[in-house]
């Protein structure tokens, strides 16, 4: 896990020293461990560097035959490539093998990666710059066309930072964010930049993109004809060889512990695949009445003898921290699981480097209950997903919101191909924007923000392929998602109580909201960000009116908006609570 940025002028031009290192003091976050440069020309790659694999001999650029690499994330299967593939490579480190492969094969070179990647290499032969991310979207890419040519980093705020781009506001994917809590598609919420999509490769030559190709992270077509004997098998063997490829590491690693079926796979797995406790962190609340997981958690980790650490989160602490949180979400996911995935990073950098997560278990399985509803058909009572939006008929925003939807619908169109179920397109409909311009950027930037590097076993193509193609009735059975999940946990890990009902994570920021109305709903009414989009006296109700979840649900995403929108479109720096910082 890094950070990774550079330019690609056009002929003529040299990439400025001033813009370079803006570029990594914006990243410095990322990889704290070390920084390096590339320079050739008219392109320029930097990369601050994590180190997790490979301490010694692993820092970058890595050269080899008049190309160069940078990279962010981790290539699992680096010591297969090299065997399989009779590499000579100079270093131990995973991302050397991805070179070898490029000047073998150019641009095809991503097809037998298996990890999180974003990538940049130049080929000084070739006079190109090839960009490449992960088939999930796991490790986050941005670039700019600008007039001097095309300019590229890890994190959107750093190319603002660098004045390469300026932070000016995609109308379209405000009302997104507003009412979806994510923004999807290639285009972000800043004009002029966009993001390398998830399985994208782009080549670059004389400071403009070339070419342009893909690698899907789903397998294609319907259900597998298999039953639930050999699914099991199949999955068990999936997920073990995940896991053990996500375990490897050169320093500490643990893993994050709820009480939901996902992460219980994850603890079940490593317990069996270690030989000294698994180290599990959980996060839980100090309201009364919360969805709080720690019990649930701690029984599990006890059955699976980990060593368990517990981080609750006030009230108090999230005030405190809340704009330095918001602040990260530079690509901006209104998701209040923010809040205990900060704080869960922030104790487990205490101990680890590396945590691994349960991300994908819902999308890869079948897990939500909007997809029990969009199986059905709609005269019994199916629905589309993302139908509503969060600000729907709450009379709040100044205007309605008429294109919000437009992404998710040209995204169904693409997904539902191929012969899949309704089942398989709603899962394919999540991995497409959902999954990683939601929950994987929460997870990159809120671990990054402590320097620990985030894994997620689930997101990987061995279980993707043991998975997806299962036949709808192994996800879904008796009311309940991710049954296939279920019934190896009940053989492997019965502890988990797996067939438990779902509860949900949800984090009671309602409840926090409501207790501080009269005094942070006319804050955030003022911030000129909310003042242009919502009606006078609204905002203020709205949040008195926080106890209710729609209420709520919406009286954060506009405190959310706020805060993001004084650090990102303000430039104004994340400093004090938020009460002082929005006064």
């Amino acid at each position: 896990m890094c950070g990774l940025a550079g330019l690609a002028l056009k002929p003529g031009r040299t990439p400025d020293e001033g813009v370079l290192r803006a570029l990594e003091v914006a990243l410095a976050h990322r990889g704290p461990d070390g920084t390096g440069r590339h320079l050739a020309g008219s392109v320029a790659l930097t990369h601050t560097r994590l180190a997790i694999i490979d301490l010694a001999t692993g820092d970058q650029p890595i050269h080899a035959g008049g190309a160069s690499i940078v990279a962010n994330g981790e290539v699992y299967n680096y010591r297969e490539l090299r065997t399989e593939n009779a590499l000579s490579c100079a270093t131990q480190s995973d991302c050397e093998p991805p070179l070898h492969l490029y000047r073998r094969d150019g641009l095809a070179f991503a097809e037998t990666l298996r990890g999180m990647y974003a990538i940049a290499l130049h080929d000084r032969a070739q006079r190109r710059l090839v960009l490449a991310r992960d088939p999930f979207g796991i490790k986050p890419l941005y670039l700019a066309e600008t007039a001097e040519g095309v300019v590229f980093a890890s994190e959107p705020q750093a190319l603002i930072a660098a004045g390469l781009v300026q932070a000016a506001i995609r109308t379209e994917a405000r009302d997104e964010l507003l009412q979806l809590q994510f923004t999807t598609g290639a285009e972000t919420i800043f004009q002029g930049i966009r993001r390398l999509l998830p399985g994208e490769t782009l080549s670059i030559g004389d400071g403009r993109v070339m070419e342009r190709r893909r690698r899907a992270a789903l397998p294609e077509g319907g259900p597998e004809e298999i039953g639930e004997e050999e699914a099991i098998a199949r999955l068990d063997a999936a997920l073990a060889r995940s896991v053990e490829l996500h375990q490897r590491s050169d320093v500490p690693y643990g893993m994050f512990l709820s009480g939901g079926t996902d992460s219980a796979a994850i603890l079940a797995m490593m317990a069996r695949l270690n030989d000294r406790p698994v180290l599990a962190f959980t996060a839980g609340f100090d309201v009364p009445g919360a969805a709080d997981e720690r019990a649930q958690a701690r029984r599990a980790a006890e059955a699976a003898g980990a060593r368990h650490a517990e981080v609750v989160v006030t009230e108090a602490e999230v005030w405190r921290h809340l704009p330095e949180i918001v602040a990260r979400m530079d690509d901006p996911a209104a998701d209040y699981a923010i809040i205990p995935t900060w704080f869960l990073a922030r104790r487990a950098r205490e101990e680890v480097k590396v945590v691994l997560s349960g991300e994908g278990g819902d999308e890869i399985f079948g897990g939500y209950g909007r997809y029990r509803a969009a199986m059905r058909p709609w005269w019994r009572w199916g629905r589309a997903m993302r139908a509503r939006g969060a600000f729907d008929r709450l009379d709040v925003l100044r205007a309605e919101p008429r294109s919000w939807r437009d992404g998710i619908a040209a995204a169904e169109s693409e997904t539902a191909k191929g012969g899949r179920t309704r089942l398989q397109a709603a899962q394919a409909l999540d991995v497409a924007d959902w999954l990683p311009n939601d929950l994987l950027a929460k997870l990159d930037r809120c671990l990054m923000a402590h320097g620990v590097e985030g894994r997620v076993p689930f997101l990987d193509s061995g279980v993707a392929e043991a998975a997806f193609r299962l036949p709808d009735a192994l996800k879904v059975r008796d009311g309940k998602g991710k049954w296939i999940l279920r019934q190896w946990l009940a053989r492997h890990f019965p502890a988990s109580e797996p067939h438990r009902p779902k509860q949900g994570f949800t984090v009671p920021v309602g409840a926090w909201i409501a207790a501080q109305a009269d005094r942070l709903g006319p804050l955030v009414a003022r911030q000129a960000g909310i003042a242009e989009l919502c009606k006078p006296g609204r905002v203020e109700a709205l949040f008195r009116h926080a106890g209710d979840k729609r209420a709520g649900h919406a009286a954060w995403s506009l405190l959310f908006y706020a805060l993001w929108h004084r650090r990102h479109v303000e430039g104004r720096p994340a400093e004090g609570d938020v009460f002082g910082y929005l006064g």
